[in-house]
């Protein structure tokens, strides 16, 4: 009788704390519709036209990420780039032409990894033999940052799609004025974002993605030399004056030193124990209009989940352009009316049309 009842309550509470965890990840999913979306995106655009999109992407990056967990963070930045400047339209995927130095050659992208655009290349490649020319580069790119926060154990969320890519890239210039430099303080980051429709619990959890990834030397080392920060941890400092041995050492860095390839809340620690690399991050802790959010997400890993993904959505929509507005690239390193074989193909697709005619 002991052991049936003991048998019970086991059964009992089992059955409890798997209610308690579906229950948690239902509060993450239902959060997500309380994001407004856009016109022209939906959460099933392709439902009928790929409908494996998400298991198409999803298969891919586990066998990327199984390889290298890095590019998890080249994927996550890419979007963010992408966002950023000119809205979620993929024009940070166009390489430079006739008309000019594209924003892969803008600065803050150079350091933009490599592999990353060759990522989105390949998922492009798998989707459109699977389904057709459908899906197009912005939408592959922001799947791609959502599977690169869900694969490196952060939170899985659904993405408003119907995004077309965008015909030009942003000026040099543009590019620059769109992406805050990881020496902006605080105000620098609350004032660049309100532009784009984005508040202080915005600008935190989207910080957050610096939970994974790596830094070059130069985006740090003026903290460092020729006096330390004052705000950075004199340890923490010292470990960093050993890979940057100097203000022009070319080297890199993990961004989060408790758990660098782990999509965590370890980042707003690292904060609250001036363990912050750059300064847009150290000052978000340091300013009081955003150091209660820090800390509420260093202690509450599901409420930062929670706000990174309403964040995202948010990001995500950035005047993108649907509808008759825009293309599906073919390639999307290349606009269609540059791509000479897409070109060629389409010919050859009129011809065939004229002779069945």
């Amino acid at each position: 009788m002991a052991a049936s009842s003991s048998a019970t309550f086991t059964s009992l509470s089992l059955l409890l704390v798997s209610s308690l965890f579906a229950s948690s990840l239902f509060c993450v999913s239902e959060a997500q519709p309380s994001v407004p979306v856009v016109k022209g995106l939906s959460w099933s655009f392709y439902e009928s036209s790929c409908p494996n999109l998400n298991s198409i992407i999803r298969k891919h990056l586990k066998k990327v990420f199984k390889k290298d967990i890095g590019q998890a963070a080249g994927l996550l930045r890419l979007h963010f780039h992408d966002c950023f400047v000119q809205g979620c339209d993929g024009s940070v995927l166009l390489e430079g032409s006739a008309s000019g130095p594209s924003e892969q050659d803008a600065p803050p992208n150079l350091t933009l990894r490599a592999k990353a655009f060759q990522i989105i290349n390949d998922l492009r490649e798998l989707i459109h033999n699977k389904c057709g020319r459908v899906v197009s580069c912005s939408d592959i790119t922001a799947l791609a940052a959502r599977d690169a926060v869900y694969l490196s154990g952060g939170p899985d969320y659904d993405v408003p799609l119907g995004r077309k890519d965008g015909l030009n890239f942003a000026t040099q210039n543009a590019t620059l004025a769109n992406l805050p430099p990881p020496t902006s303080n605080t105000s620098k980051l609350l004032t660049d974002l309100a532009k784009k429709n984005l508040d202080a619990t915005d600008v935190v959890a989207l910080s957050g993605g610096h939970t994974i990834g790596l830094s070059h030397c130069s985006s740090f080392t003026g903290r460092l030399y020729p006096t330390q920060d004052p705000t950075m941890d004199k340890t923490f400092a010292n470990d960093l004056k050993q890979i940057c041995p100097t203000n022009t050492t070319n080297a890199t860095t993990v961004l989060d030193i408790r758990s660098p390839d782990t999509f965590d809340n370890k980042y707003y620690v690292d904060l609250m124990n001036r363990q912050g690399l750059f300064t847009s991050d150290q000052d978000l802790y340091t300013d009081k209009r955003t150091k209660d959010i820090v800390k509420s997400f260093a202690v509450d890993q599901t409420l930062f989940f929670e706000e990174f993904v309403k964040s995202m959505i948010k990001m995500g929509q950035l005047s993108v352009l649907t509808g008759s507005k825009g293309e599906i690239r073919a390639d999307c390193s290349v606009r269609n009316s540059d791509n000479k074989s897409y070109l060629a193909s389409v010919v050859e697709e009129d011809e065939e049309s004229l002779s069945e005619f």
